[in-house]
């Protein structure tokens, strides 16, 4: 299967908590957890459990780009990084991060933001994801 989603990082999950009608799935992806709420009925027919291979999938227009090694958010998922790219569109630029132990990770922002932030290759950045905009996927 492929995906239209930029980002698919592999790892393998870690913990699995179960709600009633969602769980929070954390999955290693090179020594970083990356948190995802999903259904317990997709928990269930994904087979996931601590042990199995996983993906982490986020599509470039749900990741958020700040400055700093953390913010006092509340989403789960911050990860620090450097910016290797930009790529200006006429309304949309494209982010291109170094995160997650060498992954590369796309977000797409607005370019006045990328301006207000001052974003450019080289500089350190940090990338945020709620939680519910991360995907499971299995093979």
């Amino acid at each position: 299967m492929k995906l239209s989603a930029r980002n698919q990082f592999a790892g393998t999950v870690t913990k699995i908590v179960e709600g009633a009608v969602n769980g929070i799935v954390t999955i290693d992806v090179n020594g970083t957890p990356v948190s995802s709420t999903i259904s317990m009925s997709a928990i269930r027919e994904l087979g996931l459990e601590p042990g199995k291979k996983a993906y982490a999938v986020v599509k470039a227009t749900e990741v958020m780009i700040g400055l700093g090694e953390h913010l006092t958010l509340s989403a789960r998922n911050q990860f620090p990084g450097k910016v290797t790219g930009v790529e200006k569109g006429a309304v949309n630029a494209i982010v291109r991060m170094d995160v997650l132990g060498g992954n590369k990770l796309s977000a797409t922002i607005s370019n006045s933001a990328v301006e207000e932030l001052g974003l450019e290759p080289g500089m350190d950045a940090l990338a945020v994801i709620k939680a519910t905009s991360v995907m499971v996927g299995v093979d």
